[in-house]
C-alpha cells in the first residue's frame, strides 16, 4: 500500500469520510527526516613525507617516543576528517564526549649487509628490537597524559628478507573540547607509513 503525505486540510476530510483509516495514520511515525547529531570521526593514514617524525618538544618532554607529525588527511585513499581537525600530527577535539581512539603502526625491519658484517654471527642470527606505540592526550595541563601503550619485543632472522610486525590498540576515553591526541613510537626508523599499514583515528560514541 502506498502512503502519501496528507496536508492538514486533506486529513480533516479523510477523518470525516474514513475515521478508521485516519486513526491508523495518526499512529504512523512522522516520516520526514530530522536533523540528527553531526558525525564526529577521523581516520588518518600513513604518508611517506620526509618530515613524518619529530622529536617531542620541551613542552612534551615527558612523552615517550617520537611523535608521528605527518598523516594523510585529505581524503586520499581511506583518510577523512569529520568535525575534527589535524594540527601538527594531533587530532583536535571540537565536541566533548566519549570517543573510541585507535591506532596501528607497522614495523618493517631489514638489516643491511654492511651492518651485518660488523657484528658476530650469533648477533646476526637474531636481531632483537623493542617496538612500542603510545597514544597521548594533551589538555590544559602542562604535560601530556598517556592513554594507552602497547609493545612487542621481537627478533628478526638475518635470513629473512623482511621482519614485519604490527601493533594495534584502541580504547574508549572521555575527551573535552580542545583536547588533542597524538601517537608516538620507538624505533621510528622501522615504521612503514603505508596507508593500509599505519593509521590513527577516533570517533564519538556518546
Amino acid at each position: 500500500v502506498a502512503f502519501q503525505r496528507l496536508h492538514p486540510e486533506t486529513q480533516v476530510s479523510q477523518t470525516e469520510d474514513h475515521p478508521s483509516i485516519n486513526k491508523k495514520q495518526q499512529n504512523i511515525p512522522h516520516l520526514e527526516r530530522e536533523k540528527g547529531p553531526q558525525r564526529v570521526a577521523a581516520h588518518i593514514t600513513g604518508t611517506n613525507r620526509r618530515s613524518t617524525f619529530s622529536a617531542l618538544s620541551s613542552k612534551n618532554e615527558k612523552a615517550l617516543g617520537q611523535k608521528i607529525n605527518s598523516w594523510e588527511s585529505s581524503r586520499k585513499g581511506h583518510s577523512f576528517l569529520n568535525n575534527l581537525h589535524l594540527r601538527n600530527g594531533e587530532l583536535v577535539i571540537h565536541q566533548t564526549g566519549f570517543y573510541y581512539i585507535y591506532s596501528q603502526t607497522y614495523f618493517r625491519f631489514q638489516e643491511t649487509e654492511a651492518v651485518l658484517g660488523t657484528v658476530s654471527t650469533e648477533e646476526n642470527r637474531k636481531k632483537n628490537k623493542q617496538m612500542v606505540q603510545y597514544i597521548y592526550k594533551c589538555t590544559g595541563y602542562p604535560d601530556p597524559i598517556l592513554l594507552m601503550k602497547s609493545a612487542r619485543n621481537s627478533c628478526w632472522s638475518k635470513d629473512s628478507e623482511y621482519g614485519l610486525y604490527s601493533i594495534y590498540q584502541g580504547g574508549i576515553f572521555e575527551l573535552k573540547e580542545n583536547d588533542r591526541i597524538f601517537v608516538s613510537v620507538t624505533n621510528e626508523q622501522l615504521i612503514d607509513m603505508d596507508q593500509e599499514a599505519s593509521f590513527f583515528g577516533a570517533f564519538l560514541i556518546g
